[in-house]
């Protein structure tokens, strides 16, 4: 397992030179980029611009995990539901472009007035046609675990049953969620044959998550994806903070 850092909190401030930098000097190998943050890797990028991300990351030690986008496919408006999967697409041109591997894409409700059945056919029926076109570009769709609802695993379980696309995968997310009937294991074993290569955490000594038991199962079933830092606070020093969750992610893992 391998640590990386997702610009939620932490890097949304930075921009790329200083992100770079600064994984570098924590020990962060990977880092998956969010919208809307000062990096500005965002689809408005032109060839040479995005030829430039590439490249900072190419000279640093730095991998570029993916793209952490906030794209979802529930509303029951054909219209809306239309303007994600497309965008959807756009930002996976970018994935290629910037060298990186995926895109962090979300279920994120599942709307009261609709049958959870039609919602659960509907998300997973974007998520075939968008990883079917991003296979054409050799990347990967990581579903994030999130959203009213859809973060209970059942209801995510639900949706995997009907994708089909081989790239199409989960990034466990670590919610309250997870600690429902039948538990942590009951639940991980659930959906564990769907996960991709990507983990979300919180800080580890934060709340009640037994993230221990979880790193526990993740060893057993060999996993050598990454553990992305989504950070809940902003501390004062966000180095000594890094460093503090990595030293505490590698007593975990061993």
């Amino acid at each position: 397992m391998r640590l990386g850092l997702c610009t939620y909190l932490l890097g949304k401030d930075w921009d790329l030179q200083t992100l770079l930098k600064n994984c570098e000097t924590t020990g962060y190998t990977g880092i998956e980029l969010r919208t809307q943050h000062a990096h500005g890797v965002e689809t408005s990028l032109n060839t040479a611009q995005r030829a430039e991300v590439k490249k900072k990351f190419a000279d640093s030690k730095i991998i570029c995990i993916g793209y952490g986008s906030n794209f979802e496919y529930h509303s029951p408006d054909p219209k809306i539901l239309r303007e994600n999967i497309e965008q959807t697409k756009e930002y996976i041109r970018l994935c290629k472009d910037i060298g990186a591997s995926g895109i962090k894409v979300k279920p994120n409700n599942l709307p009261a007035e609709v049958p959870r059945e039609k919602t659960i056919a509907q998300i997973a029926a974007s998520l075939n046609e968008i990883g079917k076109f991003a296979k054409d570009f050799g990347q990967l769709v990581r579903v994030e675990v999130h959203g009213p609802k859809t973060q209970e695993i059942p209801n995510i379980k639900a949706i995997f049953d009907q994708v089909t696309e081989s790239n199409v995968k989960i990034c466990w997310n670590c919610n309250d969620e997870d600690l429902l009937p039948p538990g942590l294991e009951g639940n991980f074993n659930m959906v564990k044959k769907w996960f991709g290569d990507t983990v979300h955490i919180r800080e580890l000594n934060e709340g009640n998550y037994p993230y221990q038991q979880l790193f526990d199962l993740f060893s057993g079933i060999s996993y050598k994806g990454w553990i992305l830092l989504e950070a809940r606070t902003e501390p004062a020093d966000k180095i000594v903070a890094m460093k503090e969750q990595l030293s505490m992610l590698n007593k975990m893992v061993t």
